[in-house]
């Protein structure tokens, strides 16, 4: 008996701690989706748009440079939110060097006008996705915020415009965030699928009640886990997961 406590108590030592960022690769109505699921109560989830001299970070490899000089590295990273060709943000835009970008209310060209769309707010221990008069009219206190559009779905209803016949097929990537604020999860899917078929992923498949799109084809996961960090042109905003380096990092 005493012999078998010992074991055990051996197992509960040298066992790993579950990490509070999960990605895995899911297949979901004949579509391929990477998924990074984040516990907003734990991690640490932020938006990265510029270095303190005024530089746009615009690749991973950048910014985890960048972090590295403080012992920090990406657990996981992906573009969050719609920028101008010179990688500033169309809307609402807030980090830890305040706001770069006023929020957007009214409809424009393009899919980030395509009302409503929303804003993304990480505060305190909690990540939320809120449309953009709700937000406007809850005005919370947000350490960091990312307006894009449209909304994917809203309070558990997809998007009115988005038609389940719909022949517009692209990349696409967007969040999704639980009533609560704790889980934050982020998905980009791995074929060409329609604003249906992704809003779809969070509300049926995520269970989410309000996730927002984010891009189309420019979009890139950073995803140790999957094995996986996109490179291409430079982003604009970008949401990440920040951990301390490991030894030997």
């Amino acid at each position: 008996m005493i012999r078998r406590a010992a074991l055990l108590l051996a197992a509960l030592w040298t066992a790993p701690a579950a990490g509070a960022v999960d990605c895995s690769d899911v297949a979901y109505e004949g579509n391929r989706y990477s998924i990074c699921e984040v516990d907003a109560a734990q991690e640490q989830l932020q938006l990265f748009l510029k270095d303190g001299e005024g530089q746009v970070y615009g690749h991973f490899s950048t910014l985890e440079e960048a972090l590295a000089k403080d012992g920090k590295t990406l657990a996981f990273a992906t573009n969050a939110g719609m920028y101008h060709t010179d990688r500033s943000p169309v809307g609402l835009y807030v980090d830890e060097n305040g706001e770069e970008m006023r929020l957007v209310t009214n409809a424009g060209p393009g899919n980030f006008g395509l009302l409503p769309n929303g804003v993304l707010c990480i505060r305190g221990s909690r990540a939320d996705v809120f449309e953009t008069l709700a937000f406007e009219k809850a005005a919370p206190g947000c350490t960091y915020a990312t307006q894009s559009g449209p909304m994917l779905v809203i309070d558990g209803d997809l998007h009115p415009r988005f038609l389940p016949d719909s022949d517009s097929y692209y990349i696409r990537n967007g969040v999704g965030t639980s009533a609560d604020g704790k889980r934050a999860v982020f998905a980009i899917s791995r074929n060409a699928v329609t604003f249906h078929q992704f809003g779809s992923l969070f509300r049926d498949y995520l269970k989410l009640p309000n996730a927002l799109y984010f891009d189309g084809n420019i979009s890139r996961l950073h995803a140790p886990q999957l094995g996986r960090s996109d490179a291409g042109f430079m982003m604009g905003p970008v949401a990440a997961v920040v951990e301390d380096a490991g030894p030997g990092e």
